[in-house]
């Protein structure tokens, strides 16, 4: 885990929180007013809430921004003993958004955030008031790429086959930036030595990468699928259709191919806003921050 106060040189200036409401040290970013319209960002594969860090403060003069760490993630634990699939990491949100008693929440997912989201909210429609998603699939619309396996994915199935995925995402301490990149990474000029430093951090050994790990792989063996289904058969699929949503595509994202994000997301949601964009990618939180700030409070402030 990343010592509490790290700060990567001022630019993770947020006070830490944590909780054990899941069973492990789980920790979050909680700024702004307290009776502040709760907005909760959910972060994906490999990083954690640092990618949320030029959004926080701008959002936070008006809203009360969550911001937790997924199990084997950021500054939270990574236990050994637990499962790291699409299931246990919409369960540990659960557990988290009760022990905060977050209500009305503007879920804000990107990556694998949009998959918890997806699950959380058709589990919790009575928590969720609006989806605000990047570059991600909630994976109930029937969505699809036109052109089969993404970058990413096809990366993933190669070095899986060979038995080599597990000792490359094992090292993510060192390969990180050059990960991302697979993914879509864009914007070269953010990254210095606080930059590596601060997403190199929660993965000092191969024990701490078991969640970077595993991610990929829910969706290489399909181990997503039973838990999506069975949520899709417990479930209310209209409470999920009636959220207000909106999407930002980047035209680089090489994780989740941008015709996959918009027709998953039409299915669901067929007058929803879309916002296309070139030359962002998968990462766009570090491409457009100031741009995703302006659209989310527009996206609040069109559906109060």
């Amino acid at each position: 885990m990343i010592p509490s106060n790290e700060t990567f040189d001022g630019t993770w200036p947020f006070v830490p929180h944590f909780t054990r409401a899941s069973g492990f040290e789980q920790h979050y970013v909680d700024e702004g007013p307290r009776d502040g319209q709760v907005i909760l960002c959910l972060h994906g594969e490999p990083t954690w809430g640092y990618l949320y860090r030029k959004m926080i403060a701008p959002l936070s003069g008006t809203f009360r921004v969550v911001v937790p760490d997924h199990m084997g993630f950021g500054k939270s634990e990574t236990p050994q003993d637990r499962v790291y699939t699409l299931q246990s990491h919409v369960e540990n949100l659960e557990r988290f958004v009760e022990a905060l008693d977050l209500r009305d929440i503007t879920l804000v997912c990107q990556d694998w955030g949009g998959p918890i989201a997806g699950a959380f909210t058709l589990r919790n429609p009575e928590r969720v008031k609006r989806l605000f998603m990047m570059n991600t699939v909630l994976g109930y619309g029937g969505g699809q790429a036109a052109g089969g396996k993404t970058p990413w994915f096809e990366w993933i199935a190669k070095h899986e086959e060979a038995g080599t995925l597990t000792g490359i995402l094992g090292e993510m301490g060192s390969t990180v930036l050059s990960v991302m990149k697979i993914i879509g990474f864009q914007n070269s000029s953010a990254v210095d030595d606080t930059w590596i430093r601060a997403y190199s951090a929660p993965f000092p050994d191969r024990a701490s990468c078991i969640g970077a790990i595993n991610f990929p792989l829910d969706v290489h063996y399909g181990r997503f699928l039973p838990f999506v289904f069975e949520t899709m058969e417990k479930c209310d699929l209209v409470a999920l259709k009636s959220k207000p949503a909106m999407l930002v595509s980047g035209d680089k994202d090489y994780g989740i191919a941008p015709d996959h994000a918009v027709s998953d997301f039409r299915g669901l949601f067929p007058t929803g806003e879309i916002i296309q964009v070139a030359g962002v990618g998968h990462f766009c939180q570090e491409d457009i921050p100031d741009e995703l700030v302006q659209y989310l409070e527009s996206f609040i402030a069109k559906h109060p």
